[in-house]
């Protein structure tokens, strides 16, 4: 029977095999062949989800503490060396993995701001094997969190200035998603999440009501309400629908204006939110509040606003943090740039409808007299292009030269650059298609590239 207990939540200690194994096979591959030159990965995102015209960015934060901490320990060498994958790889590889840390540049987009397809989020130029043993975890927080990231914002944007709160750690995919998804969706928008470690951690602002089990626990639904009422005051939010929504509702009001907010679960929402809030007024209790909950989206808030809901906040939780109508973001991170006899060559891909740009790559924002955004320019890095360049400097040699953003600050750029996108830009169904274009050097340096390879390939033939 074995006695050690696994939490599976990555440390410092071994967060660098937090990888594809092939990440690492590569990285020894690349040192038996001795490859110690430079290279230039870019992290994008080809294709936006169904329904989708933008992207919230998020997740740096925590891809530049992986680059900063990521670190292979004895143990993690040792049982690399216990695979026979690796039997016949050199010793000196694994002293190698022992001594290697970060020493590359990173730059990236601030997190909050707002992307479209195909233009890079971060740029990774490092050795050869550094850049490509970040694949894996940097594609994995960025897209995430970009993913939860722009659905917070679609439901923000549907909630018409009414408050939004995460409840979604307990339908998060893991304790891990949970947090991050709390983090992504305030940078989102959401006013604050109810997972209390998002809160100690990240200073997010935590809500809570109740569940159904407090109100069940008693023998009495008023004796539970007080009880609640007694020791929380008025941060109070009653849960209505145990039973009898609307006789709850005269329950909660007989209690007076010390209870906050009241909360509806289940049945027709704006039916009865409108028959809760002339309960309360009729009570004097103008001022408490009403949150909906219960398997709410984008769709189905505006539904509710649309049926004039009388609810002031919503709490919203599957469907937030996994994204259920569009569960993946397909951000890839692709050579771009190499070096070759100390030369820098640009590299691309070919296959059919994953085809790339090559060379170290900048957006620039073009917006118009009033600040809104009207197109983005994908140019070479070392182009000077019109607009705004998004790109920013974060790591220089493996020591960090730019502050990141607080959270609150990346939520309050979100918040500003979704403000400036046209609403065409942010509708809900059917939004259109935000022009992006690509450079005349960026273009001309793709055809020279692929003329280059097929006189390469026309060269191999026998």
């Amino acid at each position: 029977m074995r006695q050690t207990l696994v939490p599976l939540f990555p440390t410092v200690g071994n967060v660098a095999l937090a990888t594809d194994l092939y990440e690492l096979t590569m990285a020894a591959g690349y040192f038996h062949a001795g490859r110690t030159e430079w290279a230039c990965f870019e992290l994008f995102v080809r294709d936006l989800p169904p329904q989708r015209s933008y992207l919230v960015a998020a997740g740096l934060e925590q891809a530049v503490h992986y680059l900063k901490h990521a670190q292979f320990t004895g143990a993690a060498i040792r049982w690399l060396r216990s695979l026979p994958v690796f039997r016949h790889v050199r010793p000196e590889f694994f002293g190698y993995l022992r001594r290697l840390r970060f020493r590359g540049d990173l730059d990236a987009v601030p997190e909050g701001t707002i992307v479209f397809a195909g233009e890079p989020l971060l740029r990774v130029t490092a050795p050869l094997i550094e850049a490509q043993l970040a694949e894996t975890y940097l594609l994995a927080t960025i897209n995430f969190q970009t993913l939860v990231a722009t659905k917070a914002a679609r439901i923000v944007e549907a909630a018409h200035g009414r408050g939004v709160v995460d409840f979604g750690s307990r339908r998060a995919h893991g304790p891990q998603a949970g947090l991050m998804a709390a983090r992504a969706s305030y940078i989102g928008g959401c006013a604050g999440t109810s997972n209390a470690l998002a809160g100690q951690q990240l200073g997010i602002p935590v809500f809570g009501t109740q569940a159904h089990s407090w109100v069940m626990a008693f023998d009495d639904e008023q004796e539970a309400f007080k009880a609640y009422l007694d020791v929380f005051a008025e941060h109070t939010t009653l849960l209505l629908d145990s039973y009898d929504t609307v006789e709850a509702a005269r329950k909660a009001a007989a209690l007076g204006s010390r209870v906050s907010g009241v909360r509806l679960d289940s049945g027709d929402l704006a039916a009865l939110s409108r028959r809760v809030r002339r309960i309360l007024d009729g009570a004097g209790m103008q001022k408490t509040r009403i949150l909906a909950s219960g398997d709410l989206n984008e769709h189905l808030i505006a539904s509710l606003l649309r049926r004039r809901a009388a609810i002031d906040a919503f709490g919203v939780g599957t469907e937030l943090v996994t994204s259920r109508d569009a569960p993946a973001l397909g951000g890839v991170y692709k050579l771009v740039e190499q070096q070759v006899g100390g030369r820098w060559v640009p590299r691309l891909k070919l296959s059919a409808r994953k085809e790339t740009y090559p060379g170290r790559k900048q957006v620039y924002r073009i917006v118009d007299g009033r600040g809104r955004f009207c197109r983005d320019v994908i140019a070479l890095a070392s182009e000077e292009g019109r607009g705004s360049a998004l790109l920013v400097p974060v790591i220089r040699r493996g020591r960090l030269v730019s502050p990141l953003p607080s959270l609150g600050d990346a939520r309050s750029r979100a918040t500003d650059e979704l403000r400036r996108l046209p609403a065409r830009f942010r509708r809900l169904e059917a939004p259109a298609r935000y022009p992006v274009q690509y450079s005349r050097r960026l273009r001309a340096l793709r055809e020279q590239a692929l003329k280059e390879i097929r006189q390469g390939r026309a060269g191999e033939k026998p």
